[in-house]
């Protein structure tokens, strides 16, 4: 069969993480504000997660509102017009209405229509799922600038009486945007999921059931010891399989900046792979709380804060999170 040529489309080689932007709830809150419904105390909640307050966001703040904030600070630090960036892809799992997605009221927000713009569901790892689609796309010439953006308000999906999960959970957004490099900057990136594992953490209903009056709101639950021991042990491995493919030894890292689930799996995590004490390790958890997708750019941003000097470093950042999803690389940090 003979038909014409077709035409394929060919992007630059390289791409990079110009910038980012973060916004973070606007409520400071406690441990000592939860305790009560899961008749628990400050000292526990420390000891277990390492948070000692969260960032929540006000009853009329939404998640979009969070992303705009996070967005519009990583677009004026990249230096690039905002009708330039023709990709915007959003994760998030606590966009409460299903459409039209978070990513398209955003992309209007900022200036950057008529973009493709999606919003996608890997929770905790669907910061690192954007990154890899950005740099796809644009090295495949299918866009030219990608905003990506975590953005998530996991208050509107807490069951305050939950011993679970609920005080983990926090407000926030953080924004990169991503664009063509004369160098390499963000690695071959090493994801995946295990769905035989989905009942481990996520929601506790559906939303038909909560229509028809069979269950409650849907909040979020985990089985947290199911989790630890998945997060550590096996997301140590595909840390370890990312610098393989980064051609990155574990000496040669600025940063390690894994999803805020926990303190003690981040810790366990740094024992894990080894990383030398001149490796700097994002500890956001401690005051932002568990942000899901918005997690590790919001521990990025607070990084480059304290330590301007990291800029330019290699980072090796991991998510990990519901439906037992995994995703990471290793970036130049901006």
């Amino acid at each position: 069969m003979t038909h014409p040529t077709l035409q394929q489309s060919h992007g630059p080689q390289y791409t990079r993480i110009l910038s980012i932007g973060a916004a973070r709830g606007d409520l400071v809150v406690p441990n000592d504000d939860l305790v009560g419904p899961i008749n628990s105390s400050d000292e526990w909640i420390r000891q277990r997660t390492g948070i000692i307050t969260r960032t929540r966001a006000s009853h009329d703040i939404l998640a979009v509102d969070l992303a705009t904030e996070a967005s519009k600070e990583a677009i004026a630090k990249s230096g690039v017009d905002p009708s330039l960036i023709d990709a915007v892809i959003v994760a998030t799992i606590s966009n409460v209405q299903q459409t039209p997605s978070l990513a398209a009221v955003l992309a209007d927000r900022v200036g950057s229509n008529p973009a493709a713009a999606y919003d996608m569901n890997a929770a905790c790892a669907g910061y690192t799922y954007g990154i890899a689609q950005a740099d796809a796309l644009i090295r495949a010439g299918v866009a030219h600038y990608a905003l990506v953006v975590g953005a998530e308000k996991l208050s509107d999906v807490v069951d305050p009486t939950d011993r679970t999960i609920s005080f983990l959970l926090g407000d926030g957004a953080g924004a990169v945007v991503i664009g063509p490099s004369e160098y390499p900057g963000i690695s071959k990136t090493v994801w995946g999921s295990d769905g035989s594992k989905a009942d481990a953490v996520g929601m506790n209903g559906t939303l038909t059931e909560f229509r028809d009056g069979e269950k409650e709101w849907p909040t979020l639950r985990q089985e947290g010891q199911t989790v630890f021991r998945w997060a550590v042990w096996e997301m140590a491995k595909v840390a370890k399989r990312a610098l393989d493919e980064a051609g990155v030894a574990p000496d040669q890292l600025a940063a390690f900046i894994p999803h805020q689930a926990n303190m003690r799996i981040v810790d366990e995590f740094a024992k894990q792979l080894k990383l030398p004490e001149t490796v700097a390790i994002a500890r956001d958890i401690e005051t932002t709380g568990n942000t899901s997708a918005a997690s590790i750019p919001l521990a990025t941003h607070r990084l480059l804060q304290e330590r301007p000097e990291l800029s330019g470093g290699l980072a090796l950042q991991i998510g990990f999170g519901a439906g037992l999803v995994f995703g990471a690389q290793v970036v130049v940090l901006p």
